[in-house]
């Protein structure tokens, strides 16, 4: 069964296309340190939104400070994705276990826990980032918990949708007859048949948190020097794109290309596993 679905996953050309890119996008940042011919923080007065010079390794050109916008796009890769990764993990273990208990127990439980998550989705999303900015202060491990802090209200939906449907299942009932406790089938027969849904799920909530870390950078509440992200950088060329136009267009190009390549893959595998079952 496995290899039809990988099969039907290879037939799909967005979803190899999509996953063909991730693969270069992923392996191009981690090699960034070794291929990048300048530091992220070297500063070269000279090249001051010099355009891109191929002979002297300035492959993007520099910045608005004399810094290797090459080198500089690789380091943000790196910072974005760890943040897409990070938070779509939060939101994977606070969303499965808050969704899959909610759907499970049901009844009044069920409408407590979802009544608050739509509270939290009222709540506007900047003013909750300040407050906990103010009170963490600004670091990445700041922007991976406000990420998956609001991530998870959308998988815990999902996982809820997908509970409710299996605790009406023949295993799940036959489990039940035999004894098992609550927290026995959520665990051996409830959430192990989520994981094809939500691994798909995650893959798609990834893109989010990149696009949601660039916002945050672009109004400067997310990453912060030394580090930088294809947010900052956006925000950077964006006031300087008449002078240095590469400046945008590069780290901007990287970023649109991961999104999409992010969702044709994500697409794909849900169009895969729609068709197994």
């Amino acid at each position: 069964m496995a290899g039809g679905y990988w099969r039907r996953v290879g037939a799909n050309r967005t979803a190899v296309a999509g996953l063909a890119v991730l693969t270069a996008i992923v392996l191009l940042a981690l090699a960034g340190p070794w291929i990048s011919q300048h530091a992220i923080d070297d500063i070269f007065w000279d090249r001051i939104n010099a355009p891109p010079d191929v002979a002297a390794g300035f492959y993007f050109g520099t910045d608005v400070n004399g810094r290797d916008l090459f080198a500089r796009t690789l380091e943000g890769a790196r910072v974005s994705l760890m943040v897409g990764v990070s938070a779509s993990l939060i939101s994977l273990v606070i969303g499965v276990a808050w969704g899959a208990t909610a759907g499970y127990l049901g009844g009044r439980v069920d409408a407590l826990m979802m009544r608050l998550v739509d509270i939290l989705y009222s709540l506007p999303f900047v003013f909750f980032v300040i407050l906990l900015t103010i009170y963490a202060g600004r670091s990445l491990a700041t922007i991976f918990v406000t990420i998956g802090a609001v991530i998870w209200l959308d998988m815990a939906r999902i996982v809820r949708g997908q509970t409710l449907t299996l605790k009406h299942r023949e295993f799940v009932e036959a489990a039940r007859s035999l004894g098992a406790s609550d927290p026995r089938i959520l665990l051996r027969h409830i959430i192990p048949n989520l994981w094809g849904p939500v691994i798909i799920s995650m893959l798609l909530v990834i893109p989010d948190a990149i696009l949601t870390e660039s916002f945050l950078s672009f109004l400067g509440l997310g990453v912060q020097e030394p580090h930088t992200s294809w947010g900052v950088l956006i925000g950077d060329g964006a006031q300087n794109m008449m002078e240095a136009p590469w400046s945008l267009l590069f780290p901007g190009g990287f970023l649109a290309a991961t999104l999409l390549a992010f969702n044709f893959a994500g697409d794909g595998l849900r169009d895969a596993l729609d068709h197994r079952s």
